[in-house]
């Protein structure tokens, strides 16, 4: 929040100064500016460009009451999301739970049928055989 106004107020800069000059002709310190919550101090200009020194006043108490619900708001969104999260990630494991357990009773249902087929065909073959030995030894 504080970044987003020094920012919008460097913007404002130059155009305050102007519009001051109009307002006040008579001659003024340029090298300060004072706002609400910060002074913008112009240091002597430089090979690299212009320097200012910003000095940040302390928050009044209601802009301090004011961040702090901004903060414990985001941290209520916050714990909403992890929350919401937590509760779509238990659901999804819930359901693949449901559904691994589902499709290993329909792969041991298979596994039986299968070998009670098996078991069923290896009787009729043993029934098979001893019919024939039965037939064999009445030949004899």
């Amino acid at each position: 929040m504080l970044c987003s106004a020094y920012k919008e107020k460097m913007k404002e800069l130059s155009m305050l100064s102007l519009i001051c000059s109009c307002f006040y002709p008579e001659s003024r310190n340029l090298n300060i500016y004072t706002y609400d919550d910060m002074e913008v101090k112009h240091i002597n200009k430089r090979a690299s460009g212009q320097a200012f020194e910003l000095i940040l006043k302390p928050p009044s108490p209601s802009q301090e009451a004011q961040v702090l619900k901004q903060l414990a708001e985001k941290r209520e969104h916050e714990r909403e999301v992890l929350q919401k999260a937590v509760e779509e990630n238990n659901n999804f494991s819930k359901m693949a739970e449901e559904k691994l357990i589902l499709k290993m009773e329909q792969i041991k249902e298979n596994r039986e049928a299968n070998l009670a087929a098996l078991i069923e065909r290896l009787q009729e073959k043993e029934r098979h055989a001893a019919e024939v030995r039965r037939n064999k030894e009445l030949q004899i």
